[in-house]
């Protein structure tokens, strides 16, 4: 398993945890609660909660693409991290 070293802490780099983390980093950046995040990106509250407990791994493009419409951001944005480096394999 891959691993990496984000805001001096240690995370798996699977996919879902790699997006979850995005997704805390830009509301945190732009002072934002998940809340807003869901009202601003039309993305319902259980979805986005799901994202960040854990319970949803796979999240959609067409997700992401509504989150990032909500944030301001293209998807090339939400995916130019340090975190989506080194990525384990998912298909083992």
């Amino acid at each position: 398993m891959g691993i990496i070293f984000f805001r001096n802490e240690v995370i798996s780099t699977n996919i879902g945890e790699a997006v979850k983390e995005r997704i805390l980093e830009l509301c945190q950046q732009r002072n934002l609660s998940i809340n807003k995040l869901n009202s601003i990106s039309g993305v319902t509250q259980s979805t986005v909660n799901n994202i960040i407990s854990g319970r949803n791994r796979s999240t959609t493009i067409s997700t992401i693409k509504k989150l990032c419409d909500g944030l301001d951001i293209t998807i090339e944005e939400f995916f130019h991290s340090e975190l989506f480096h080194n990525l384990e394999q998912e298909l083992k």
